[in-house]
């Protein structure tokens, strides 16, 4: 049973361009603040190139020391890209086992409609604690909507 978390958010940038300067973008940039129990990224290790072909792997490590294995599994430019999380350790490894994420680029009257999106995989013992973690994800995905925006603006 995977549990789906979106966020969504309008920016004033075409769909070609907002998808071009997010996929390669460095995530410590765009997830460099904690929320309640979700910590900030610190660094990404082992990604060769830039970040953008399917198959490709990197290592997310997060600021309380847990790390996270992503694999981009999906491109089709400018509409969307997906990657899969797994190999999870440190704090976050007892509460979920996988997530498939995706981010989308929809054309809104003059800018672009961004959505992140989480399918979450929780563990046994994360089952219990999804209503409270979705919530935290919401305002950390707020977060991190806004510093795209900031991105795309600058």
């Amino acid at each position: 049973m995977s549990l789906h978390l979106s966020a969504s958010r309008a920016v004033p940038v075409p769909v070609t361009e907002a998808f071009d300067r997010l996929l390669p973008h460095p995530l410590p940039e765009l997830f460099g603040r904690r929320m309640l129990a979700i910590p900030p990224i610190r660094e990404v290790r082992d990604q060769v190139g830039p970040w953008g072909e399917v198959g490709q792997t990197r290592t997310i490590v997060l600021a309380d020391g847990g790390t996270m294995r992503e694999t981009l599994t999906s491109l089709e430019r400018p509409h969307h890209f997906g990657y899969a999380i797994g190999d999870v350790h440190g704090p976050m490894k007892p509460l979920v086992s996988a997530i498939d994420g995706r981010w989308s680029f929809e054309p809104v009257g003059t800018g672009t409609r961004i959505t992140w999106a989480w399918d979450l995989t929780p563990t046994g013992a994360g089952r219990l604690v999804m209503p409270v973690f979705a919530r935290m994800w919401g305002s950390y995905a707020r977060q991190a909507l806004e510093e795209v925006e900031s991105v795309l603006l600058r």
